[in-house]
């Protein structure tokens, strides 16, 4: 359980510093925003420069988690996005419901691995 513990921090953190590095330094080419609900829902977010701080705890969550010390900080950091990701695809978006799906299972295996972080939020 340890080594796919390694696996799920890895993936998530490369995830999210690639993707969150891509709003600032546009090495994957984006398409334009479809004239969609959800093409206007990005484009607010990007001309309101919005996305840039999203793009922002992308980076520093991502990293944290690559580098391995304080992952319930970085799941801490993260949460917020994974939520307004999963959002975007169930109510704009279906077509990366997937991929969504994908970082949020990682995530949530990733907190019940390190539940313990956690314990002072759920006790009663």
């Amino acid at each position: 359980m340890k080594i796919a513990t390694i696996i799920a921090r890895i993936l998530l953190g490369l995830i999210f510093v690639v993707f969150g590095s891509n709003i600032f330094l546009h090495f994957i080419p984006m398409p334009p925003p479809p004239p969609t609900l959800a093409g206007d829902f990005s484009k607010a977010l990007f001309l309101s420069h919005y996305l840039h701080v999203v793009a922002l705890f992308q980076i520093v969550g991502g990293l944290i988690l690559l580098i391995g010390r304080f992952v319930p900080l970085g799941l801490v950091l993260l949460s917020p996005v994974i939520v307004n990701i999963d959002l975007v695809h169930i109510l704009m978006d279906p077509s990366g419901l997937p991929m969504a799906a994908f970082v949020s299972i990682l995530a949530i295996f990733l907190v019940w691995r390190y539940r313990d972080a956690f314990a002072g939020l759920l006790r009663a």
